[in-house]
């Protein structure tokens, strides 16, 4: 009897609502429609408790199962895990079910978000092998049975999945106490809804590439992916963003003027450093628990507090939000000449139909109820627009044009929808039947008359020019893109070994007198390959874009760099990379293997490394031991040679700028092989030295006159190689404080040691069993050297692979090396007033300009 009373107490409330919204006053609906959807989420969250298992806990063990009418709950009682089912307010035939974390004030995350359930079958797992899943009967495919992967475990382990008090849903392997371990394997704090709670992170890993960012729901009662983002800013790091669709739409200023510190019961912070680059917050302690709400119309909010922000709300100053809000601007059509202002807020939505079918958009065009709004608006002949969520994942926006169709107004209840018409400034509708246009007075009625006589006469040509000017530049458009991308394609053909076409499962070779050729792919060969971009093959993602692992026909592996459309790189930074490493020839360099230039894709190809990167073994605690001496110091040694044939051996001149662990790879035999040149510098003639206004990198490898003054030369490579044979010989970060009297990063650690006479103490003590000690003494030796202050005082890389092969040549005393004492962070962020100084992570972006 419980449900049944609170289900009809919902939808007398909902019935409410959806009469009384209007578009128009978006910002002061969102509450209302926000707190609909808090009191539906308690009152579904009651019902599924009324049927949950009576026993209280929080944990999911290997082989459990979690099914509809089951819950996790938190050790307090906060938060609540299980499989909620509701049925579309559009469509009572669609029963969508999700699994969620609840609270009492609303649901904070959604696990399949737009990959509903249409039935009750939905389980959640942890099959043998330590895979958490999603089970469920798949209607579509026979009722056959689906799987959503939430995270798949590298190899079978023992694992667990808890429900924190945080509301984080975590899981990890087992301790043998039957604890779960403090390391965890997938956290749902790593893939965040619309709500911040309190320890999640708003930003990204630079490392890893993986971003936290908040999406809307696509309407108040579906929790599929909206049109509304927030993020942090992608070029200046300390701001956050919401976007539109592909539309910066509002910006927050950068922290400490940011806009957060309005809601003084929030403690909001910001961190930066080489590993992440995030904002997160704290409640306190009258506070409710989610920090921040993101709303189906882009409205951010403080879950029950005030002020809330949005860039489509009224004019009314209570519902804030102005400041930092850049809205795209309208067609001219839709701006008054009386008081420059938009005349298209729409005057709200009548319940009724069309006489005729109008204008249907796909549904990736018109995510939700604001993009059908928009479509409407940015077409001047727009009068009326309807936008319906078909069921969990699918929806329709339809537009009508001015005279195109009547509207038939049915009343709430009965067959129908809900209609928006837009308006002019100051017109009013008086209900009952109307046409598309919307008014029906005397006056309106003879303007009409007066348009169609005009329009009997002027049409057929007002129609054909915007239509033959639409066409031209839609052509010229095509033809532009096609000259740059036949441009590029010449310009990397012309520096290239050979360029070539590789598609279909065949090879097709021009004649060459080398052995390396780079290859021009197929899209089709590229999609085959990567068996369409597939999460499974996708190996990692940064400021670039992501990296996927492919198979070629005959059974080759290739690794597969696809430029992101969010990249800040464009043509000329793939040319100028495409170009580079074609050039470049060397075993301790990666090799390219092809590129492909189509639909708009740029691509690079390059050879697959299955032993992924240095820093992946050396800062890791269990990993590093399968790296023994010989082994790392044949990684030094490939590492300084693939330096030296950059400097001085290869075709150009080449600084890398970006020599770090996560930048070296390893073959199968451990080889190293430097990666990513994006951020390269090419010197030609006799130049070897220059100063830059962009200074890009990874701070903590930078040397200091190139962070402080923007001096590139062969040095500055140097200094990146001093700090990673210290890394190399310690298994120590350079970020990381050492020593008991002050924090000092590694080089100031390492030199504090050598000045002492304890130098020994920096070999990562695996180590001892497998070194010559005088050889790994001697790399440290090099190293200091290598990091000093001066440029002028460090060696060049054939000095260093000279001190490497020969222990008979005797080392010069280390001045003092470039180091900092660490008193903030152990990773602190870069503190500089260069104002050309953009980025310092690994999602930099520079340009390479041939000297």
């Amino acid at each position: 009897m419980i449900p049944q009373i609170f289900l009809f107490i919902f939808l007398e409330s909902n019935q409410t609502l959806k009469n009384s919204f209007k578009p128009n006053n978006i910002s002061a609906h969102s509450m209302m429609i926000s707190k609909a959807r808090q009191l539906f989420f308690l009152l579904s969250f009651t019902c599924s408790l009324h049927f949950a298992r009576p026993l209280r806990q929080d944990t999911l063990l290997q082989g459990e199962q979690l099914k509809a009418g089951d819950s996790l709950t938190s050790a307090s009682g906060k938060f609540a895990l299980s499989f909620i089912k509701y049925d579309n307010s559009n469509n009572n035939n669609n029963n969508s079910t999700y699994l969620g974390i609840w609270f009492d004030y609303g649901t904070t995350w959604i696990a399949n978000r737009n990959i509903p359930i249409r039935n009750d079958s939905g389980v959640l797992t942890i099959d043998q092998f330590g895979n958490l899943k999603i089970l469920y009967n798949n209607l579509q495919s026979g009722n056959s049975t689906s799987s959503i992967v939430l995270y798949s475990v590298e190899k079978t382990t023992n694992t667990s999945a808890v429900l924190l008090d945080t509301g984080n849903f975590v899981l990890g392997e087992m301790n043998q106490n039957g604890s779960i371990k403090r390391d965890f394997l997938w956290q749902s704090f790593d893939d965040p809804t619309d709500i911040l709670l309190p320890g999640m992170k708003l930003g990204f890993n630079n490392r890893t590439g993986k971003s936290w960012s908040l999406t809307s729901w696509r309407s108040h009662y579906v929790p599929a992916s909206g049109s509304f983002t927030l993020s942090l800013h992608p070029n200046f790091t300390d701001e956050l963003v919401i976007w539109w669709r592909d539309d910066i739409i509002w910006t927050s200023g950068q922290f400490g003027n940011l806009f957060l510190a309005s809601l003084d019961q929030l403690n909001f912070t910001y961190v930066s450093n080489e590993n992440e680059t995030y904002f997160s917050c704290q409640a306190g302690v009258n506070y409710l628990t989610p920090c921040l709400n993101l709303g189906s119309y882009g409205a951010l909010t403080a879950s029950g507090l005030s002020p809330g922000y949005s860039c489509l709300s009224g004019s009314n100053e209570s519902d804030f939000f102005q400041s930092g809000c850049q809205l795209p601007r309208p067609p001219q059509c839709r701006i008054s000449k009386r008081d420059n202002d938009t005349t298209f807020m729409p005057e709200g939505n009548k319940h009724g139909y069309m006489s005729s079918e109008g204008f249907k958009f796909e549904q990736n065009e018109t995510r939700s109820l604001v993009d059908c709004w928009n479509r409407c608006i940015n077409d001047c002949s727009c009068v009326a627009y309807s936008y319906e969520d078909k069921d969990g994942n699918r929806s329709e926006c339809e537009i009508w044009s001015n005279g195109t169709a009547k509207f038939v107004e049915t009343g709430s209840g009965q067959d129908g929808r809900n209609i928006y018409f837009i308006q002019e400034a100051g017109s009013h509708d008086s209900g009952g039947s109307h046409d598309s246009g919307g008014s029906h007075d005397s006056d309106s009625k003879n303007r009409r008359k007066k348009t169609w006589l005009i329009a009997a006469v002027g049409g057929p040509i007002a129609v054909a020019i915007p239509l033959i000017f639409y066409l031209w530049r839609k052509f010229k458009a095509k033809v532009d893109q096609k000259m740059k991308q036949n441009k590029l394609l010449k310009e990397i053909g012309a520096h290239a070994i050979s360029s070539t076409s590789y598609g279909n499962g065949r090879k097709h070779r021009k004649k060459s007198n080398t052995s390396h050729e780079m290859l021009r792919f197929r899209f089709e060969s590229i999609v085959s390959a990567t068996d369409n971009f597939s999460a499974a093959n996708k190996l990692g993602e940064g400021g670039y874009g992501p990296v996927y692992k492919g198979t070629l026909p005959e059974g080759q592996q290739i690794a597969i760099k696809r430029l992101s459309k969010s990249s800040g790189q464009g043509l000329v930074e793939f040319k100028n990379e495409a170009v580079l490493i074609a050039k470049l020839q060397h075993t301790n360099l990666v090799r390219l293997l092809g590129f492909c230039i189509e639909r708009e894709e740029r691509i690079l190809v390059y050879e697959y490394l299955s032993n992924k990167s240095l820093d992946f073994y050396i800062f890791d605690s269990t990993r590093k031991d399968f790296l023994d001496w010989k082994k790392r110091f044949r990684i030094i040694e490939g590492i300084a040679q693939g330096l030296l044939y950059l400097h001085k051996y290869s075709r150009l001149k080449v600084i890398h700028r970006d020599l770090k662990a996560s930048n070296i790879l390893l073959d199968n035999e451990m080889n190293p092989k430097i990666s990513d040149f994006g951020l390269a510098k090419i010197f030609g003639g006799q130049g070897s030295e220059e100063n830059t206004n962009r200074v890009v990198g990874t701070y903590g490898y930078m040397s200091p006159e190139y962070a402080m003054s923007g001096v590139v030369s062969i040095k500055t490579d140097v200094f990146s190689f001093g700090v990673l044979v210290l890394e190399i010989v310690s298994s120590k970060k350079n970020y990381s404080r050492y020593g008991s009297d002050r924090p000092l990063n590694l080089i100031g650690y390492a030199w504090q040691l050598w000045k002492e006479g304890r130098v020994s103490e920096l070999i990562d003590p695996m180590l001892n069993e497998s070194c010559t000690r005088n050889e790994v003494l001697r790399c440290i030796h090099i190293g200091l050297l290598c990091a000093q202050d001066q440029a002028t005082d460090r060696p060049t890389m054939l000095d260093v692979v000279s001190f490497l092969s020969s222990e008979t040549i005797q080392l010069a005393e280390p001045k003092q090396p470039a180091f900092f004492i660490n008193t903030v962070l152990e990773e602190p962020q870069i503190a500089s007033s260069r104002p050309e100084i953009f980025s310092l992570n690994t999602v930099s972006v520079s340009t390479i300009d041939g000297r």
